[in-house]
């Protein structure tokens, strides 16, 4: 059990690495208030394009949504941050990870968006045009907000995810939670920087999943 406390739980290590592993903490936030509204966004934008129904517009989400759900999201900032400078393209750090999670993310937003907006009926869409509103106010007005509210749950369930990600920003050394954890462990020969590291995801995460649960019995209930 001393062994267990003394290479895991070990207070004064972790007392020590606790201003590095918060400096991490602070860019995972940042990297966060980045990476989700900018899914979010191009999410939104891939969802409305969907409801054009048009195949030459069809396609191509259809091959952008999938590839960029299937494609490991790791592979992907690899590739844009080691690969791209062959071509030319040498992104920052930050920049990769943006770009990276961003592309993964708006491909799970646009598809929960794109049920939110399948799950408002057509009676509602024609209720709104015999007013005279145009097609783009329905979707604004009338559409988009309840579609919203459909899938709220799911659209908190991916952020969480999101900030999840973002630990895999260490790979190409930006100075996030993990890295600054795996660079504690480095120094002092002990995993509890990682476990402080955990408990700080844990901290960050919590009450979005408490707000996601309530959410998720809320709906249910209301059926």
């Amino acid at each position: 059990m001393d062994a267990l406390v003394q290479n895991f739980f070990n207070v004064a290590i972790m007392r020590a690495a606790a201003p590095l592993l918060l400096k991490g903490l602070l860019m995972t936030v940042i990297l966060c208030l980045v990476v989700a509204p900018a899914g979010v966004l191009a999410g939104m934008g891939v969802a409305l394009m969907s409801t054009v129904r048009r195949r030459w517009v069809a396609w191509p989400l259809i091959v952008y949504v999938d590839f960029f759900r299937a494609f490991p999201p790791l592979v992907l900032l690899i590739f844009i941050f080691f690969g791209l400078p062959f071509v030319g393209i040498d992104l920052p750090a930050f920049a990769a990870v943006v770009l990276a999670f961003t592309l993964n993310a708006s491909s799970y937003y646009g598809e929960i968006f794109r049920a939110g907006i399948e799950s408002v009926t057509s009676g509602q869409t024609e209720a709104a045009r015999s007013t005279g509103l145009t097609r783009v106010q329905t979707l604004a007005y009338v559409i988009i907000p309840q579609a919203v509210r459909n899938v709220l749950p799911d659209l908190i369930g991916n952020t969480l995810e999101v900030v999840k990600l973002t630990s895999l920003a260490s790979v190409v050394a930006l100075p996030e939670l993990l890295y600054a954890a795996r660079s504690a462990q480095s120094v002092t020969y002990n995993p509890s920087p990682i476990v402080l590291a955990a408990a700080m995801y844990f901290v960050l995460l919590w009450p979005g999943v408490r707000l996601l649960s309530r959410l998720e019995h809320r709906m249910i209930a209301s059926r």
